[in-house]
Formats: C-alpha cells, structure tokens, sequence
C-alpha cells in the first residue's frame, strides 16, 4: 500500500475530514428524509387501514341494529337476546355482538353472540355511559341515542368497541370488533418501510462517497501538490481540465509555483554567486595575506630594535594582520558549510584529552578551570570539536573573563559540555542573536578583536554533527553555553554520503 493511499485512508477515517462531512451529511438528510416519508406513509397508511375497518363494522352494526335488533318485542327474553346477537354476529364481518335489555327496572338481561370472547366487562365503562345517555334533540340533532366507539386493547390486543341504544324503548346493542389482522398489516407495512429508509440511507451514504471522491480528488491532488511544494519540489504542476472553481484553483496553484519557482531560482543563483565571490575573494587573498605575514613576523622580531614611535605601528600591523588572516580563514570555513561540502572525519576520542589539548594549545591552563573524567569516549571530528572548544571558550575568556569554568557530562547517548563563565552575563536581547553572523553586543561587552563569525561557526560545526549548542545566563551569573552532541556520529556521516539511500514510500500494496 503506498504512502498516498495510506494518507488517503487516514483522512478519509479523521472525524475532521471534509470527505468523512460529506457522507455523514448526505447520511444524515436522507435519513431525515426517508424517516419523514416513512412516518408520513406509516401514518397515511394506518389511518387509511383503520377507518375503513372501522367504518366497515360501524356502519354494519348500525345496520343490523335497525333490522334485526329493532324486531325485537319491548320485553324480550334472554332467549330473543341471544338468538338476534347470533344472528347479527354470523352476518357481520367478522364482529362479536352483546345485547343488552331490562325485563324489570334495575334488572337487565344480557344476550352474547359468544360469552368467551365478548362479555360486558369489556366494554369500558365510559362508553356504557356515552351510550346510555340521551342526547337533548334540537334542529341539529334528530335523534335521542347516537352510536359511539372507541379503540381499546384487551389481553394486548387492540378491539373496536361500539354501541348503540334502540330509540323508542329497545335494546342497547354492543360490538367488538379485532384489529389483529389490521396491526399485522401495518407491522408489515413498518418493515418495509424500515426496510426501504435502511436501503435509502445505505444508497444515500455510496452517493455521498461517490459525491465526495468526485469532488474531492481535485482537493487531495491539490494538496498532494502543495506538500510536494513544500518538501522543495518546485516543478510540481497539476493538470487543469474543466472551467469550474476546482480548475480555477488549480490554475491559480500552477501559476503561483511557477512564480515561486523562478523567484527561488534567482534567489539561489544570487546566493550561490555570493558563496562564489567569498570563496573566491577568500582564496585569492589567501596569497597576499602570507606574504603579508611573514613580513609583520620579521617586524615583529626587530621591533625591539625599531624606534620607539615606529614601534606602536608595526605591532598594531602584525596584530590587525592575524585578525585578517583569521576572518579570511573563517570565511573560507562558512563558505564550504554554506556549499555544504564541509564534511565529517570520525574518530574514537578521549573527551577529556581532547578538552585538555585545547586549552593547552592555546595557553590557557591557568585561565580554565576543567571538570571531565578520564575514560569518557566519544566518536567524533576531533578537529571540529577543537573548533568548537575555541570558540566557546576564548569567547567566555574575552568576554566573561577568568577563571572559565569547563564541565563534561554524558546523558544517555548524548555527550555535554559546559562552559561558563563569571562575567556580566548576557543581556535578555542578545542571547536570540548570540550565534548570528558578525553579531557583536558591543553596547554591553567590552570591544572583542574577534571576526564576529566564531560562534557562528562553533553552531555549524555542532550542527554537522547533529548537535546543538544553547547559551543562558547562570542564576550566580555569568554566561553559559551548553554544547550537546551525539557519542556516536557515525549515523551522521552515513546519511551525508552520496550513495546514502533516500527515504522513499512502501511499494507494497
């Protein structure tokens, strides 16, 4: 599975990814929307089913009422009662009757088309009494007794109940109607429903990942590009097809790496011009510069013997001569880092010794005070670490002053120096320019004889081995500067050859 895939998968799977919206949005109105139909044609539906049973049994009870029920005598037996509730029951659509009559006040008799499915304790009370009441009769009301229902569930199971009261004297009549097959229906009707919102949401979320692929792979080839931009690939294009704000935006990417492209382009060809004119100007000045010294040598060695006016002079010439010739040595060294051509020699090294070498060479025992272990090894450039040394410590010699104070340490596979000395310290403005070329904090130290680049270089020299140096000031004062490098810098070397292999993406798919 390649890189690109893989970027694809995890962007599609972040919560915050425009494509993972898009199918979660899509899902959501067409879930909105075929929940809203479903319900509404659940509804429709149910009470389509429901009043047609209903008006079907009603008007039919209504019916059997008035002819069969109405025949009764004033009095009628419980036998009349029973046989006109079979009758109406076995010409019904599927409804069981209860007929109700009073032989004497206060003693009613009961017929039942079938006593184990319908009895009076069935009827809600509230419909007995809705029924048995009479109505006040006036221009909009012809009739005393009115038939009533109302839907009730017994034993979970929903019934129709209704009832009606013979006007003139006759019986009251009640039907149980069951709405089991109706309920069937309509669960099936529910499922399918169910059924369909399911596959609408399911068709919903394939159309909004269909939706988003199409308009997002514009997108992602737009920022595969500008990642490619922004690892240096500046020739990166996209191919533009269409006239909508996708191709627009496209058009706008390929134009605005093309200027950035060309705009590099002359940065690097003025910069590496400038890396050219220094190392050249350093390399033919190199020349003179010997002759130049040799000659301040000679004068040097006979100033004693010169005149006492003349003697001032000639030590100021040889002085500002070894400066020169130190700026120029230091400007050939930035130039090779800046080509990038400076390069790692490795060797397994004492760090003590090597701290000791440094200072020894260069006179400063008394000034330098050193607290390393003997036995501290290290696989380094022992060359640039000198260089490091230097720098940090005849900087902490000229600005800080003696005693300077230089502590090795290891932590974990990391090699420490510190070198600190008992100066002012470092004003809070300075220390973010400390390592910048040429920067001087003269307003604050005294005047430095230094080429302005010694820190500069000590920074790039840590940085070749994969280092780092850090400056502070110590809260008993003065400045410290941390050196911190690798124990091991073979890993360095190894990825700064010219066959070292690139990173590159997994194949696999």
């Amino acid at each position: 599975m390649t890189e690109t895939v893989k970027r694809s998968l995890r962007a599609g799977l972040r919560w915050t990814s425009l494509r993972l919206r898009l199918v979660v949005v899509f899902a959501l109105v067409a879930l909105v929307a075929a929940v809203s139909a479903s319900g509404i044609a659940y509804w429709l539906n149910r009470e389509a089913v429901l009043t047609r049973t209903q008006d079907t049994a009603l008007d039919d009870f209504r019916r059997q009422m008035q002819e069969t029920a109405a025949a009764l005598p004033t009095r009628p037996t419980k036998d009349d009662l029973q046989r006109a509730a079979g009758e109406m029951a076995s010409s019904s659509p599927g409804y069981s009757v209860l007929l109700v009559a009073e032989r004497e006040r206060g003693k009613p008799i009961v017929g039942y088309s079938d006593l184990d499915t319908f009895t009076r304790a069935h009827v809600p009370d509230s419909l007995q009494k809705q029924v048995a009441r009479k109505q006040p009769l006036s221009s909009n009301n012809e009739h005393e007794y009115h038939l009533f229902w109302q839907r009730t569930s017994i034993a979970g199971t929903p019934y129709l109940v209704a009832g009606t009261r013979i006007i003139g004297g006759g019986p009251t009549g009640y039907m149980l109607k069951s709405l089991d097959q109706e309920r069937q229906d309509l669960n099936s009707l529910a499922w399918s429903l169910g059924i369909a919102t399911a596959l609408a949401l399911v068709g919903s979320a394939l159309l909004a990942q269909a939706a988003a692929t199409t308009v997002l792979r514009p997108v992602q080839r737009l920022g595969d590009a500008a990642r490619k931009l922004g690892e240096g690939k500046l020739d990166t294009r996209l191919v533009v097809s269409g006239t909508d704000e996708l191709a627009d935006l496209s058009r706008t990417f390929n134009r605005t790496a093309s200027s950035l492209e060309k705009k590099v382009a002359d940065m690097s060809a003025r910069e590496e011009a400038s890396r050219r004119f220094v190392a050249d100007m350093s390399h033919e000045l190199r020349t003179p510069l010997t002759a130049i010294t040799a000659v301040a040598e000679v004068l040097e060695d006979e100033a004693d013997t010169l005149d006492p006016m003349i003697a001032p002079a000639v030590h100021l010439v040889v002085s500002e001569t070894r400066r020169l010739n130190d700026l120029v040595e230091n400007l050939m060294e930035v130039t090779r880092f800046d080509a990038g051509t400076a390069r790692l020699v490795l060797d397994d090294v004492d760090v003590a010794d090597q701290v000791t070498a440094c200072i020894d060479a260069r006179a400063w025992l008394d000034a330098v005070h050193l607290d390393a272990e003997r036995g501290m090894m290290a696989r380094l450039d022992p060359r640039r670490l000198d260089v490091i040394l230097a720098n940090l410590i005849g900087n902490a010699l000229k600005h800080g002053g003696s005693p300077v104070g230089v502590r090795v340490r290891t932590e974990g596979e990391e090699l420490v120096i510190e070198v600190r000395d008992h100066g002012p310290g470092i004003p809070e403005e300075v220390l973010p320019h400390v390592f910048d070329r040429f920067y001087k904090a003269s307003a604050s130290r005294p005047r430095s004889e230094g080429s302005g680049l010694g820190l500069s270089i000590a920074m790039e020299n840590a940085h070749i081995h994969g280092g780092d140096i850090s400056a502070a000031n110590s809260p008993d004062g003065g400045a410290v500067f941390t050196l911190r490098l690798p124990r091991d810098a073979e890993r360095i070397v190894r990825n700064d050859e010219p066959g070292a292999d690139a990173p590159g993406e997994d194949g696999a798919t």
